[in-house]
């Protein structure tokens, strides 16, 4: 069965050891007897054990779902939530957004020999760290104009900035347009970064950069999906997945907004959820949908359940900003702190070391909204930010008022948010086609 699933011949005799092991904990039971509870509880259990690396724990589950659910072909392996054990075993990097912004990871960063800046003119690059960090940007701004900044550097043969003259910026800026093609926001983007380096790390701020050629290509309007295609791609997945899915469409939050949700954001009384430090540092609430009241409550349940368990086995904590742990030194084992989509093991903070449960990794939702929609006969293009674009066009499809959509997104500028109009038809492109007009002119016949 092995093989016929095409597991690598030197994987092969590690399944075999897996069941071999899992045996080995049950000696008095016969393999048949198991059911969903005891795999689950075994799974819970090993799941804290950590000196088991993701990749093990992923080939542990994988085996005794492929035993399972193909070799023994018990009933209940069709409704057991096997992705959830698979995918939620990832444990968070170091530069993930939702443990990277501390103090003490400065200089781990600048330690980094994948780091090109760091690598290359490390007080130049903890200056930019400390820039960024300040002012409390996001994580994913300071990646993104790192980014921007080492390419900027690379192109012009890794001169220090203070080498490069503003003629210089216009070069790479134009190559950026003309030879990489990339669009006018990349473009901009790449510019700010440029100037933020100048002006807040090397406190050299740029004159005039002068002309230089802007990129056209074009913004795109976004990937939408109609009720029906969310529907069939809802009906790809279950558990807990389905319910993720459920919840980014039924609210239009951001993958990376849905995962990081603890327990004290849910109001089941008022019917709502809080999205806090969203993009832009920004907290927001969005209705909870009613069809998952009851789904959300059987899932909070379940983490309880789990969090009892591991404050059993000595565990129990969870990340909290800093300023958080400081404030409340024992929150972080309390249970309205935990995640509401745990990952499936407890793994170690890739800053303190500290043996920790965090939340499910954004790349599982992703690849389970790539999986989903491969699965179906949807031809668009789909990620996990449809479904958020989709939030947006139903309900102005629905009726809703362009302001209140604008609100539930998050978006700080009414602009952003009016791009679904046109996606519905309600923009400058909103015409009727004349071509339906003389078919019903000629009830139904077009001479063609």
């Amino acid at each position: 069965m092995l093989k016929r699933f095409r597991i690598p011949a030197k994987s092969i005799p590690w399944y075999r050891r897996h069941v071999e092991a899992f045996m080995a904990d049950h000696p008095n039971t016969r393999l048949r007897s198991h059911s969903a509870k005891s795999i689950i509880d075994w799974l819970e259990r090993i799941g804290r054990e950590p000196q088991i690396n993701a990749w093990q724990y992923r080939q542990k589950v994988d085996a005794l779902r492929i035993l399972y659910g193909h070799c023994l072909r018990q009933p209940w392996c069709s409704e057991f939530d096997w992705d959830r054990w698979l995918n939620g075993a990832r444990a968070l990097e170091s530069d993930h957004v939702s443990v990277a912004r501390t103090v003490e990871m400065i200089e781990k960063s600048v330690e980094d020999p994948k780091n090109h800046l760091a690598r290359t003119f490390p007080d130049l690059y903890r200056r930019f760290l400390v820039a960024m960090r300040l002012p409390d940007y996001s994580i994913n701004t300071e990646k993104s104009y790192l980014n921007w900044i080492n390419r900027f550097l690379r192109f012009h043969n890794n001169r220090h900035p203070c080498d490069c003259t503003e003629s210089d910026v216009a070069s790479f800026l134009e190559h950026l347009a003309l030879q990489r093609k990339v669009a006018n926001a990349t473009q901009s983007l790449a510019l700010n970064a440029i100037v933020f380096l100048y002006a807040r790390v090397l406190e050299r701020p740029l004159g005039n950069i002068g002309p230089f050629s802007y990129s056209k290509k074009p913004k795109r309007i976004p990937t939408v999906l109609s009720i029906k295609e969310i529907n069939s791609l809802l009906m790809q997945t279950k558990g807990v997945n389905q319910l993720i899915l459920q919840l980014m469409y039924g609210t239009g939050m951001r993958v990376m907004e849905c995962v990081r949700l603890r327990l004290l954001d849910l109001d089941f009384d008022y019917r709502n959820i809080v999205v806090r430090a969203g993009k832009g540092k920004k907290d927001r609430t969005v209705p909870m949908p009613d069809l998952l009241i009851s789904p959300l409550q059987a899932q909070v349940e379940q983490v309880q359940a789990q969090h009892k368990n591991d404050l059993k086995a000595g565990f129990g904590s969870v990340f909290l900003p800093d300023a958080l742990s400081r404030k409340y030194p024992n929150a972080d084992k309390e249970l309205r702190w935990q995640y509401l989509f745990p990952a499936s093991r407890i793994a170690q903070d890739p800053r303190t070391g500290v043996l920790r449960r965090h939340h499910l990794h954004q790349s599982a939702v992703q690849k389970m909204v790539k999986r989903a929609a491969t699965a179906t006969a949807i031809r668009k293009r789909v990620t996990s930010h449809t479904l958020r674009h989709s939030f947006a066009t139903h309900l102005l499809e629905a009726g809703s008022d362009i302001r209140t959509v604008q609100q539930l997104l998050g978006h700080a500028d009414v602009s952003t948010t009016m791009i679904y109009t046109h996606v519905i038809g309600r923009g400058g492109q909103g015409a009727r086609s004349p071509l339906d007009r003389l078919a019903g002119q000629t009830h139904g016949h077009t001479g063609i």
